[in-house]
């Protein structure tokens, strides 16, 4: 070690250090011991909506369901895609992971309308105000840099180890890029056409749901594929506490240097990325023939410019 290396580490060792894990720690053990029934019926909330969706997959018989699967590709995207996906399903039944792949969907599943649901009134809200858009954005930073495991401990810190913590990670870590994309495409809707909303004397409320969405809903879509594509990969990380699912395989794999299991998990892992990835993808980008229906002729931006007040 050089001179200059051991002066510069004996003037680190002068800086005072700053417990931030510490105080940390303390708040999350006050959050448990002051709101641990709110966290309790959280935790039985997520558990019983993931679990009872589960179970209505498995419910389905598998072959059945990829054919339904197959089908939305089919109406979302085109006959080749139908065909792979029925092929892909086909080969995760064959390798007898069926039941843990309809558990991470429905992980993913849930996961990812709570945190759309969440993710689309707060990009419209940052869209809207810029001081909430920067407040967010330092925020929206962290959770994006923050590397994923970390999120599991306090998670685990407040919900113990299983399903819950799971999914609430999974929640927290696909949610900013919605949030980003939302405000984006709101943003990007250009000036002189929300003018002429207004300019014909359409309410905020009516430019937004007229004007904004619909002008903006590739690039929405475009961060709910995101969303999607981000649980599915914290998924398969919260199998480490327990979550189950095609997760709970890799694990298992790592632990007992199964090469087989952990292939076949993979493989399968793979199979719902590229069918939720093609799928939404399509949907964002206005190539699929599940349509939203035209209201005599116009889209809903018209219809509403047209039904606005003060319209000459």
């Amino acid at each position: 070690m050089s001179e200059a290396t051991v002066h510069a580490a004996d003037a680190l060792d002068d800086l005072p250090r700053i417990p931030l894990g510490d105080w940390l720690e303390t708040a999350f053990d006050w959050s448990t011991d002051t709101f641990g029934l709110v966290f309790d019926a959280v935790g039985a909330a997520v558990e019983t909506s993931v679990e009872g969706l589960t179970d209505a997959l498995l419910a389905v018989p598998a072959l059945v369901l990829s054919l339904v699967f197959a089908l939305l590709g089919l109406l979302a995207r085109s006959a080749a895609f139908a065909v792979g996906s029925a092929l892909g399903f086909a080969l995760v039944v064959s390798m007898g992971l069926w039941p843990e792949a309809m558990e991470t969907l429905a992980l993913v599943g849930f996961a990812a309308a709570v945190a759309a649901l969440v993710a689309v009134p707060v990009g419209i809200l940052a869209a809207r105000h810029d001081r909430v858009s920067a407040l967010l954005r330092p925020v929206l930073d962290f959770m994006q840099t923050m590397p994923a495991f970390v999120y599991l401990v306090p998670a685990v810190t407040l919900f113990s180890i299983g399903l819950v913590p799971g999914v609430v990670t999974t929640i927290v870590f696909a949610l900013p890029p919605g949030v980003r994309l939302t405000e984006l495409g709101i943003r990007q809707v250009d000036v002189e056409t929300v003018e002429a909303g207004r300019a014909f004397g359409s309410s905020p409320g009516q430019i937004l749901r007229g004007i904004q969405l619909p002008l903006a809903r590739p690039t929405i879509l475009a961060g709910i594929n995101q969303v999607i594509m981000l649980a599915l990969s914290m998924s398969v990380i919260a199998g480490i506490v327990g979550a189950g699912g095609l997760g709970q395989a890799v694990v298992t794999s790592i632990s007992r240097l199964d090469l087989a299991l952990g292939f076949e998990a993979g493989i399968s892992v793979v199979v719902l990325a590229i069918w939720l990835d093609r799928l939404t993808a399509a949907l964002g980008a206005g190539g699929s023939r599940l349509r939203l229906p035209r209201r005599g002729g116009q889209t809903t931006a018209d219809a509403e410019l047209t039904t606005a007040p003060g319209r000459a």
